[in-house]
């Protein structure tokens, strides 16, 4: 129970599920519509407020629904990439992590602080440098590696697609951008938030969990006639075109649908990232129709090759009149287009100082797909294998998978899906 004011009145704040055993009414007992539930507030007292019926909060995410936010959300333009080790050591303690962290980011979300100190005397709960932010969209998503699993005595709820990814060509991966037993993705439109939520996660776990790796990006998402347009990588070039975007497009390609996964995984999705080093100095003494033919696409536009819009249908097999491929064989696009395979891409940029061997810039992309098998990002990333011509101008450093679970229920909380099925 928690107390409000609002137009200089104290209201106290109810939960649903406080309010159905102050009127004595359990889970077997009977639903109660709209018009019951108004007779029993009246009944109580007009100054409590039934916490499920909050209006939404300026510029923010739901956290609750069918699946997590930050998946099919609008990509905002800041994220903040956290991989956690655990040391907890049971189920049950575990599980009260997550209990604990879904109010949090239910109220970070919401661009509420998390609370104060009780008193002067010790640190606030809230670290406070989102003060007098709204929400700026924030999402937070939740995923849990392989490791989790032999840390953890989760017998079989190991999903068999959880697993380290193979070695591909031009991996030089290093273990400092590479797995963990827990993620957290917080993305928003402002990197202060986005970098507060994570703390504030990170700081109310303390003694539970530790820092693996993290990595703050960017994205600038540009408006054309009121519409978001499809952010631009270090290259320029457009990422994300052909990302799914029907409900029924990402139940094919996204959300784990029942029977596909363990039962737990059923409106979740496997989230795969890849700390991604772009050679920009290579790339800038590349020419721009060398550039061009490395994607497929044209750089400005977006457009596949021979073409003028960024959505036209790519056709890899398009020739031209002296029957040459107009999407060269060893580009980027026709190479993973040639798998029917697809993901919904959700990368951001990251500039993080100099490397100190070379001095050049370290920076790059931190590739985040997600799919409903990992096998579709698998067979993509085979397929590009050591003919990709964007081998020349990039190296993977970095990469995890994590199993996302499904979405919170109001009452519920983040991961329950996963401890109510052991």
């Amino acid at each position: 129970m928690t107390k409000s004011k609002k137009d200089g009145v104290l209201h106290k704040k109810i939960s649903r599920r406080q309010l159905l055993k102050m009127t004595g009414i359990g889970a077997a007992g009977l639903a109660i519509g709209a018009t019951g539930i108004g007779g029993i507030l009246s009944t109580i007292g007009k100054d409590w407020i039934a916490e499920d019926e909050a209006p939404p909060a300026k510029n923010s995410v739901n956290f609750y629904g069918d699946h997590q936010a930050g998946i099919s959300t609008p990509s905002q333009t800041h994220i903040y990439f956290v991989a956690l080790d655990v040391v907890v050591k049971t189920k049950s303690e575990l599980q009260q992590l997550f209990k604990d962290w879904t109010p949090l980011a239910t109220k970070m979300m919401r661009g509420e602080i998390i609370g104060t100190a009780s008193t002067d005397m010790i640190p606030p709960k809230d670290t406070g440098e989102a003060l007098g932010l709204d929400a700026q969209n924030l999402s937070l998503t939740f995923g849990v590696g392989e490791s989790l699993f032999k840390k953890i005595n989760l017998g079989d709820k190991k999903p068999t697609q959880l697993k380290k990814l193979p070695h591909f060509p031009k991996d030089q991966l290093v273990e400092a951008y590479s797995n963990g037993d827990i993620c957290i993705q917080a993305c928003a439109d402002d990197p202060q938030v986005a970098f507060h939520a994570i703390r504030n996660l990170v700081r109310a776990a303390s003694g539970r969990v530790t820092l693996k790796w993290s990595q703050a990006g960017f994205n600038a998402i540009a408006k054309k006639d009121g519409h978001s347009q499809t952010p631009r990588n270090l290259f320029a070039f457009k990422d994300g075109t052909e990302n799914p975007r029907a409900k029924e497009d990402l139940n094919k390609v996204v959300w784990v649908q029942h029977g596909e996964s363990k039962p737990w995984m059923t409106g979740g999705t496997y989230l795969i990232a890849r700390r991604i080093q772009m050679h920009l100095e290579t790339w800038d003494r590349t020419a721009l129709d060398e550039q061009e033919a490395t994607f497929g696409r044209h750089r400005n536009s977006g457009a596949p090759l021979g073409k003028d819009g960024e959505y036209d249908a790519m056709e890899i097999e398009r020739k031209d009149e002296d029957g040459h491929l107009i999407v060269p064989n060893t580009s980027h696009v026709f190479l993973a287009k040639s798998v029917k395979a697809r993901l919904l891409r959700r990368s951001y940029s990251y500039v993080s100082g100099v490397v100190d061997s070379t001095g050049t810039h370290d920076a790059g992309l931190l590739f985040i797909s997600f799919q409903k098998d990992p096998q579709q990002f698998i067979d993509i990333q085979n397929s590009l294998g050591r003919l990709d011509k964007m081998n020349e101008y990039i190296t993977h450093r970095g990469s995890a998978m994590f199993a996302c679970f499904p979405g919170v229920r109001k009452g519920s909380y983040i991961g329950e899906t996963l401890f109510s099925t052991l």
